[in-house]
């Protein structure tokens, strides 16, 4: 794990004035795609103005929101951001930060908290499961519409020759009979 997310100082990125992003850690020059894949990974940093010397991350996480939203789907509905606008002024504007931090968290927490039960309870292999039970269904299926297809089948007892029809009222029984046999081995997959 990077020293930076398990605690130590942030690391800090200087901006110059001709917009280049600095990361004094690395003494490399990096983008608003590093810094974004940087907050992803759980990465602290503080963004300060090379001249002044001002912490200007709010700013720049700001303009990474934006620049999110303008070239990939957006997530912030046009509802919330108004909503979000007209809290500009208002007296509750000072709750606000504190509001949508903890309700991110929580949101957070509980998806964490699904994953988590998902993984203990289906296992982590879970959906392999899911889509082999569900293949070897639909072969147990489409076998017993294809006559002489007993591919994907489950291992039956052996079923004696079928015997040619003579009349129509042999063939509805053969059709029962083996409409019979595909809802067992349905049966038999599904356990």
């Amino acid at each position: 794990m990077d020293e930076a997310a398990a605690g130590a100082e942030p690391v800090i990125i200087k901006k110059y004035a001709n917009r280049r992003l600095y990361n004094t850690q690395s003494s490399s020059y990096i983008t608003l795609d590093d810094l974004s894949r940087m907050t992803r990974n759980g990465i602290d940093f503080q963004v300060l103005d090379a001249k002044t010397g001002a912490d200007i991350t709010h700013a720049i996480l700001t303009q990474i929101i934006m620049e999110e939203e303008a070239s990939g789907e957006q997530m912030l509905p046009i509802s919330f951001l108004r909503q979000l606008i007209a809290m500009y002024g208002n007296s509750m504007q000072s709750l606000m930060p504190h509001y949508l931090e903890a309700t991110m968290d929580n949101f957070r927490n509980n998806q964490r908290k699904i994953q988590e039960t998902w993984t203990t309870s289906m296992g982590p292999d879970a959906l392999a499961k899911l889509a082999e039970s569900n293949m070897a269904m639909f072969k147990a299926a489409a076998g017993a519409f294809i006559p002489g297809n007993n591919a994907g089948a489950a291992p039956a007892q052996p079923q004696a020759a079928p015997k040619p029809a003579a009349t129509s009222g042999d063939e509805l029984e053969a059709l029962k009979a083996q409409m019979a046999a595909m809802q067992k081995k349905l049966d038999e997959l599904g356990k």
